[in-house]
């Protein structure tokens, strides 16, 4: 296999499926086309973790590595196309999304709102269906000897069943039956993002490097505290952030009532019983400035802050013991605080 960048293997992924696509239907072709928008944007640090970490302890497989990075990218374009029809949004990353795009062509066409928001959907559904498919087939023809396919493809597995409980339990806590403690909500963000978003790219690392169970292990536990790092900083973006900058509206979590840490948080302040007001419902700017003035004076955005800061030095310290490197995890799980001058980093 020719050795590839995990950019050129990602474009060599969507190409082969856009030329799939193209021999099939025009209709098809043009939702291929809007899942290959929906990887654009990114920082790309899944697959740079793959590639770190293999480097860090010796690999010999590069392209591999490179096709393995590729595959994770495209199952992180698979959950995000996904989650925006779960939380019913149209935009990502500053722009219109997948179901955004086909529900805006249907309303061209003529359709009722009803029936255009049904054709976005679905169209979206599909378009993460096939971009999962892609991921699965893209790693197990990733081109390394056949008992290490086998184990990245149970890692793979392992990342989507507990990437989908915790999508589930998302929605689950987000229907408002009763109040998640702060264990239930940190233990929802673990499963939504560590998975498949750290764990999986470092063990998928290690496992193409030859390294041992113990440190594949140990690289487990890493990836699962930067994942909750990354999800516990993603959340004050979704409150505290900048749309123009990150690309993530920061009304959606309070519209739709995630009960993110932020809010278990919150729900323990006196400051609640004004907060809930502003939740469950689109917001003004005025309310939004004084929800979050409100989340701020109640110690709830520091207490989130103080939880992002000791998950990255517990995943620090474990990346110190096992001596790598890999300065990508720092750099993303890292951006917690959101800075004063608003450089959301967009996932």
């Amino acid at each position: 296999m020719t050795a590839r960048t995990t950019d050129e293997a990602l474009h060599h992924l969507l190409d082969d499926g856009r030329a799939r696509a193209a021999l099939i239907d025009p209709e098809h072709a043009r939702l291929w086309d809007a899942l290959c928008l929906a990887t654009e944007g990114g920082k790309r640090f899944r697959p740079a973790l793959v590639v770190a970490t293999h480097d860090a302890l010796g690999g010999n497989r590069p392209a591999a590595a490179a096709e393995v990075g590729a595959a994770i990218e495209l199952l992180h374009t698979a959950f995000v196309i996904h989650d925006d029809v779960i939380d019913g949004d149209h935009v990502r990353r500053g722009r219109l999304n997948v179901s955004g795009t086909f529900r805006e062509q249907a309303t061209g066409a003529g359709a009722g709102d009803a029936a255009a928001e049904e054709y976005g959907a679905a169209a979206a559904i599909l378009a993460g269906d096939l971009a999962l498919a892609a991921a699965v087939r893209a790693v197990a023809t990733c081109g390394a000897p056949v008992p290490v396919v086998r184990r990245l493809l149970d890692l793979l597995d392992g990342a989507l069943h507990t990437t989908a409980a915790g999508e589930l339990a998302d929605v689950r806590l987000s229907l408002g039956l009763a109040p998640a403690s702060l264990a239930e909500s940190l233990t929802m963000a673990e499963q939504k993002t560590s998975a498949y978003s750290f764990s999986l790219p470092l063990q998928a690392g290690a496992v193409l490097a030859g390294a041992d169970d113990g440190t594949t292990h140990r690289l487990e536990e890493a990836g699962r505290a930067m994942g909750i790092a990354f999800q516990l900083a993603d959340d004050l973006i979704g409150v505290f952030g900048d749309p123009a900058r990150s690309g993530k509206s920061t009304t959606g979590d309070l519209r739709t009532g995630k009960q993110t840490p932020l809010m278990a948080h919150a729900r323990s302040t006196p400051e609640w019983e004004r907060i809930q007001t502003f939740l469950g419902r689109d917001l003004a700017e005025a309310e939004l400035a004084e929800v979050r003035r409100l989340l701020a004076t109640s110690g709830s955005r520091r207490f989130v802050e103080e939880l992002v800061e000791q998950h990255l030095v517990a995943s620090r310290r474990v990346l110190d013991e096992l001596g790598i490197a890999i300065d990508v995890l720092t750099a993303q799980a890292g951006r917690s605080a959101v800075p004063a001058d608003g450089r959301e980093a967009a996932a």
